[in-house]
């Protein structure tokens, strides 16, 4: 048994650093006592880590070369889905462009139309302008009136129709006098 003393001593010597309590630890964790390897063993300890760490680099490149391979490879399913995917977008490219081709086309016909027409309607104009100042109405009025005995017509010679649905009126006989 223990006297009051020796367990005095005890937690003294705890507190104080006793040489005897030295390797007190608290918790579970001890340390590992290593003796130092002579430089033989050494040596063979490191030739031991690089052959490892240059067998894990083999391995690491030769899975590395598989994914790229495996990467590489494709199905014949997926060679047909690229091969129908670059054919149909090949057919809506050459579709698009036949688009736009006609669409230029058919711009560039309506402008030469569209000139054309100008063209035509200017020449019109001008023939039109020329036979209203080529006409002389009072000569013809004259020769009319002297020549050929016509008169202005008086209000008891005209007659007037009604025209049903038809904007026009055969004659088929003469028009009575009343």
């Amino acid at each position: 048994m223990a006297t009051g003393n020796e367990s005095e001593r005890r937690g003294r010597s705890r507190l104080q650093g006793d040489p005897r309590n030295k390797y007190y630890i608290e918790g579970n964790a001890v340390r590992r006592m290593e003796a130092i390897p002579r430089d033989a063993e050494l040596e063979r300890l490191r030739r031991e880590r690089i052959e490892r760490e240059q067998l894990e680099e083999k391995h690491r490149k030769r899975a590395a070369r598989r994914n790229r391979e495996r990467e590489l490879r494709m199905s014949r399913s997926y060679v047909a889905f690229l091969t129908m995917s670059v054919i149909v977008f090949g057919a809506f490219a050459i579709l698009y462009i036949q688009l736009q081709w006609n669409l230029t086309a058919r711009m560039r016909t309506i402008a030469t139309l569209e000139s054309q027409i100008t063209d035509l309607k200017a020449d019109n104009d001008e023939a039109f302008k020329r036979m209203n100042t080529s006409i002389d109405l009072d000569g013809i009025r004259n020769a009319a009136m002297t020549q050929l005995g016509m008169t202005y017509v008086r209000e008891n010679q005209l007659v007037y129709y009604t025209v049903g649905e038809d904007d026009y009126m055969n004659q088929f006989g003469e028009i009575p006098e009343k």
